[in-house]
């Protein structure tokens, strides 16, 4: 196995594949290196001598600048490199767009057809509590219902997506959590729907349903608990109501160009750049490609790679919705007096991420090479085929949520430290390394961890088949571990 890898020729550090024990030698692209230090595995070397304030590069761009003089073989990490980065910056609009395109195939997957035109590939059962008040009267509806149906007859899963909100909220976070749960009831991936409120809550379940516009009445039941006697024996009858209505929903044959895939990492380390995030942006860049759809958010961690992006605006206009996106996104940190740039998490440096422009750099990677097509405000749905950036924070469960929530039909989600959550949609995760899959084998969906020695052809056509059988009904991990959340984005205040 190589025991170093560099992103760019560019480059000025390499990524070690494997621990270094301080002293070893190393050959590397004619280069003889001692370590001078333990290097643990995903984290840095440096590959030449660094000065105090000289910048240090990884993946082709500046990641950070030397905080002490460097030696060609010492560990680069925390304790010796510091972000560029700081408040807004001035940007311009300069095309570069490259993308790589792969060949049309007549691939499909089997989903489900719905009556406003929509694909899903899941047939799931919400209830969709209007207030959090209720949450645990729909757990316990539902647990009755599941009782009398546990072969889930027509559906594939049964969720209750609960959340602590619908209550006590005003301006922008009274329209987000409306916004989320509106996009939820709408989502294709709901065969069949009962929203549940108290009766006292300012997101009252009266003026929720006239939000909806047109909706299917046999799909989407509503139910005001203090409106009624027993409020569980009511939801039954509805859940009833339901459940026969999808009963004789069957799935289809469908072409890739209605997926519509979420891009998302989370606990990344120091592969996810090399791996895992690769492969998805390779992924990505295949499925639309085929005519279908990627999303990527988590704003903040655009942060330092947003140029990259910039260039890749398919057109001055959608440029400026990125500058707005990036700056916007930096006035609300900067709102609260929080630094813009309080990023990497202490995971992802024990991973090997040592700045923010780092840890962008390789988040980035999993929009692959496609023009930028539109930018999202939360809550939004998609408009467009192609690459779309979506506004939401780095979050993972929130930011999945808000992915779930746009119409994507399922979640990609990388981490290089692991993760058990899932959205409310299917959650695939793909593990960065092959110590964590064979770690944590019950959470994890999907190995990128062959890439440091197959080739990324190989690894994506086995991604792609994979991909087909999840959005055939697969179950995910998430799914077979009944792990199934809804998180929503809050900035004010509680009353």
């Amino acid at each position: 196995m190589k025991r170093l890898m560099k992103m760019n020729p560019r480059d000025t550090v390499a990524v070690a594949l494997r621990p270094i024990p301080a002293g070893e030698q190393l050959e590397f692209e004619g280069l003889t290196l001692q370590a001078s230090q333990d290097i643990p595995q995903g984290h840095k070397i440096a590959l030449t001598a660094f000065a105090p304030d000289e910048v240090i590069t990884k993946y082709g761009y500046p990641i950070g600048y030397a905080t002490a003089p460097i030696a060609a073989g010492d560990w680069v990490h925390t304790h010796n490199i510091k972000t560029n980065l700081a408040g807004e910056e001035e940007y311009d609009y300069k095309p570069e767009l490259y993308p790589v395109t792969y060949p049309k195939r007549e691939l499909t997957f089997q989903g489900y057809r719905r009556a406003n035109g929509k694909v899903g590939i899941r047939n799931d059962l919400f209830i969709i509590p209007t207030v959090g008040c209720v949450n645990g009267i729909a757990e316990q509806m539902l647990t009755e219902f599941k009782a009398a149906h546990p072969d889930l007859g027509g559906f594939d899963n049964f969720t209750v997506l609960k959340h602590p909100y619908g209550c006590s909220q005003l301006g922008d976070d009274h329209r987000m959590t409306r916004s989320i749960l509106l996009d939820a009831v709408n989502h294709p991936n709901a065969g069949g729907v009962l929203v549940f409120g108290l009766g006292c809550e300012n997101n009252i379940v009266a003026e929720f349903r006239s939000m909806l516009g047109d909706y299917d009445e046999s799909r989407v039941k509503f139910l005001v608990a203090q409106e009624v006697g027993d409020e569980v024996e009511a939801g039954l009858v509805l859940l009833e109501e339901l459940y026969e209505a999808a009963k004789e929903d069957a799935r289809e044959p469908v072409p890739l160009s209605e997926l519509n895939i979420g891009l998302k990492c989370g606990g990344s380390d120091g592969f996810s750049g090399i791996t895992a995030n690769p492969l998805l942006g390779a992924f990505s860049d295949f499925i639309i490609s085929q005519g279908g759809t990627s999303v990527l958010t988590e704003v903040p961690e655009m942060f330092g790679a947003e140029k990259m992006l910039m260039a890749r605006a398919e057109s001055r206009e959608v440029y400026e919705d990125i500058v707005s996106l990036i700056n916007n996104f930096k006035q609300y940190f900067l709102s609260y007096g929080e630094p813009v740039y309080e990023n990497p998490s202490p995971g992802n440096k024990a991973g090997g991420i040592s700045t923010l422009e780092d840890k962008s750099l390789g988040c980035t990677q999993k929009a692959g090479t496609s023009p930028v097509v539109d930018v999202l405000q939360y809550g939004v749905k998609l408009r467009k085929k192609g690459l779309s950036l979506l506004q939401a924070p780095g979050n993972d469960l929130v930011a999945a949520s808000a992915l779930a929530a746009s119409d994507c039909q399922l979640v990609l989600f990388t981490t290089g430290r692991g993760t058990p959550f899932g959205s409310f949609v299917p959650t695939v995760k793909v593990a960065t390394n092959n110590e964590l899959f064979a770690k944590k084998g019950h959470w994890m969906d999907f190995n990128a961890g062959p890439l440091l020695e197959v080739p990324m052809a190989e690894v994506l056509e086995e991604f792609i088949n994979y991909i087909i059988a999840v959005a055939s009904g697969q179950k995910t991990r998430n799914e077979q571990n009944e792990v199934r959340e809804l998180a929503i984005f809050k900035t004010g205040v509680t009353l």
